[in-house]
């Protein structure tokens, strides 16, 4: 792999897990305000599954920023995009307006970043610059 494409890979590896670590951050100090956006768009066990969302972005975010279990992590929030995608950013249940287009726009934006992650979670060399690339080498 030439030196240019493992920077790509690495940046847009790092740019992915910030943008799943930023966001979890931003739930826990706004978690009542979260918690009652879920609530509006019908959610479901809101706290446990704002608990859980929190957990997943963090845990995960730093996961792919550090390059741990990277294929597993990137088909983990792939999932996670296209549930938050349906049930929150569900466009096709709002009148014409403003609003519809600005869930519209959300969801077709989540799917670009579901099939970033999909291609990240299927990709062969996903371990350069990576901890578990640097584990396996040291067993090696």
């Amino acid at each position: 792999m030439l030196y240019c494409q493992k920077f790509s890979a690495v940046t847009g590896r790092i740019l992915l897990g910030l943008y799943f670590l930023m966001p979890g951050i931003s739930k826990v100090s706004g978690f009542e305000a979260t918690a009652i956006y879920m609530s509006e768009h019908g959610m479901i066990l809101v706290p446990f599954f704002l608990i859980i969302t929190i957990i997943l972005q963090i845990g995960g975010g730093m996961a792919l920023i550090l390059g741990f279990r990277i294929s597993e992590v990137a088909f983990m929030f792939a999932v996670l995009t296209l549930i938050i995608s349906l049930v929150m950013h569900d466009f096709w249940n709002l009148e014409s307006g403003i609003q519809q287009a600005h869930e519209m726009q959300n969801f077709v934006k989540n799917m670009a970043i579901m099939a970033g992650l999909l291609v990240l979670s299927a990709t062969q060399h996903i371990g350069t610059w990576s901890l578990t690339n640097s584990a396996s080498e040291a067993n090696a």
